[in-house]
């Protein structure tokens, strides 16, 4: 099952304080900074990415599509929200979608639907985790092997079968 990745373009822009700066700058370089990103996460972690942002300002009567170095980008409609179209993408995706926004009301209604749900702050940590992961001195990878840990192994309480499904999607990032 392959993951793909619903992001809320504006609110993941906004809840970093690093992309803010670009935001700040000009809305366009917020953007541009933040599919950059996106792409250098994407060649480490090749999972489908939409990036949806608001249009609703913009008196477009159809919602606007695009790909930008692997990534698709939407913009929603005039007179829709980017959240409406996260909520519909998340219905129809279901448990193969993972969506990426701090909005209370969008994170409900993906997780009720069955899919992933993670903050925006947490995402961007993943992503800047994922982004170093992929550059090793050297260019080499990682070695693999055995590290030492106290972690215990035994039997634990069961998490129920959502957050389970929930943690496996995470653990993908």
């Amino acid at each position: 099952m392959t993951l793909h990745i619903i992001v809320d373009g504006y609110n993941m822009i906004r809840q970093s304080s690093d992309l803010r700066r670009y935001d700040r700058f000009d809305l366009a370089s917020g953007r541009e900074e933040l599919l950059r990103r996106l792409a250098e996460y994407r060649k480490v972690r090749p999972h489908r990415i939409t990036v949806v942002f608001d249009g609703a300002g913009v008196p477009l009567p159809t919602e606007e599509r695009d790909r930008v170095r692997g990534i698709d980008v939407r913009f929603s409609r005039g007179g829709e929200s980017a959240d409406t179209v996260i909520r519909r993408m998340a219905a129809r995706e279901k448990e193969r979608a993972l969506v990426v926004s701090s909005d209370r009301g969008v994170s409900d209604f993906a997780a009720a639907r069955g899919a992933a749900v993670i903050d925006s702050p947490a995402f961007e940590e993943r992503i800047e985790i994922g982004r170093h992961a992929g550059q090793t001195e050297g260019g080499e990878p990682p070695a693999a092997g055995w590290t030492p840990t106290t972690r215990k192994k035994g039997p634990s309480r069961r998490l129920p079968k959502r957050q389970r499904r929930n943690r496996r999607k995470l653990g993908k990032l």
